[in-house]
């Protein structure tokens, strides 16, 4: 009787064993289910806000945004209160969310919208040669107190006489964000500068939030800087920074070329802006990643980009060598923007400015 007690206990301690091991497992896996199920109730929050402002801000019909956000809400409530908020609940809810995107990401821009008359025009050019005719160069005049007056140009420029590449740094409120703007120069004084800017109909006025979604539709405002630069200087009353850059005039030419293959693919066909993927920044790293060899490797004061300036200083891409802080500090040009003849004078004394330009042919 002995001997049969003895051989029992290892198959009763087996048996305990595998049970032990099986509650484990068991255990494991329900906290393993509840920690996804809950990462993706996040997720579906997350991705319901989203849908809810968009249905808000891009609504079919305007004057329903509200009552279909409310409609919306309500249905992925009720799938989830009705389904207990099973798994079958959330792919439901899911699927309502794919719903709602295909329909956000099917939006086109029209371009045809009643334009501010700022961006009434997009600009688009002609190339014979060395010579690019520009349609459509904004050249508005101002006066305190009163909208621009319309002035659309057509200009010529010799690709042969591009010489460099200025930088304008804009603050018009807080020194997080700023807004870039590239200058081309032709010549000892002829400047064309090209600013990535949100194309507004009348009535908008720009939102950061609205611009995550397809509220504005983007525009290059290819312009004179008695304009583009001008208007902030003297009339606005911002403050910008102007920067000579390092690219030599090869560069120079690929990256004006560059820049103005986007300005006929907009004339061409509307895109719109996206306050995080195509506005002001990323637009200038796109242009200048595709005439390198070595893009630059993303940085994050591309999107929070009030210190962009600096990123491009270390990265070795203004001409002038000077410390930072004293080279921004001598780079604005608020006070010799009053000046009638914009161009040059804005341009004397700034660092990098009294370099030698070699120019070749393009």
């Amino acid at each position: 009787m002995q001997a049969e007690i003895t051989l029992v206990k290892p198959h009763a301690a087996l048996r305990l064993a595998h049970a032990t091991n099986n509650l484990l497992t068991r255990g494991w896996i329900r906290i393993a289910g509840r920690v996804i199920w809950f990462l993706a109730f996040i997720v579906l929050f997350l991705v319901t806000t989203w849908a809810a402002a968009a249905l808000y801000f891009d609504p079919p019909a305007t004057n329903l945004s509200l009552s279909v956000v409310i409609f919306y809400l309500i249905a992925v409530l009720t799938v989830l209160i009705l389904f207990k908020f099973s798994w079958a609940s959330l792919a439901i809810c899911f699927a309502l969310f794919a719903g709602v995107a295909f329909w956000w990401w099917s939006i086109q821009p029209t371009g045809n919208r009643d334009w501010q008359p700022e961006v009434a025009e997009t600009a688009w050019t002609e190339r014979d040669g060395a010579k690019i005719t520009i349609h459509d160069l904004r050249n508005f005049d101002y006066e305190v107190g009163k909208p621009g007056t319309p002035r659309w140009e057509t200009r010529v420029v010799d690709l042969s006489q591009l010489q460099g590449v200025d930088l304008f740094i804009n603050f018009w409120g807080s020194t997080l964000i700023c807004h870039p703007i590239l200058s081309f120069q032709f010549g000892p004084m002829d400047h064309v500068a090209i600013s990535v800017e949100t194309r507004m109909a009348r009535g908008q006025s720009y939102s950061t939030v609205r611009g995550f979604f397809k509220q504005f539709e983007l525009t290059y405002i290819v312009a004179d800087e008695r304009d583009v630069i001008r208007v902030r200087t003297n009339y606005r009353h911002e403050q910008l920074y102007l920067y000579r850059t390092s690219v030599k005039p090869d560069r120079a030419r690929r990256l004006f070329l560059n820049y103005l293959e986007t300005v006929n693919a907009i004339h061409r066909r509307p895109q719109f802006y996206n306050a995080l993927t195509d506005n002001c920044t990323t637009n200038v790293r796109m242009h200048t990643a595709a005439t390198t060899a070595k893009p630059a490797p993303w940085d994050w004061r591309m999107l929070l980009n009030g210190t962009v300036d600096e990123l491009v200083y270390e990265r070795g891409s203004f001409a002038s060598h000077l410390p930072f802080a004293e080279l921004k500090q001598m780079s604005l040009i608020d006070a010799k923007a009053q000046a009638a003849n914009f161009s040059e004078l804005i341009r004397i004394g700034l660092p990098g400015f009294d370099q030698p330009v070699l120019l070749s042919n393009p």
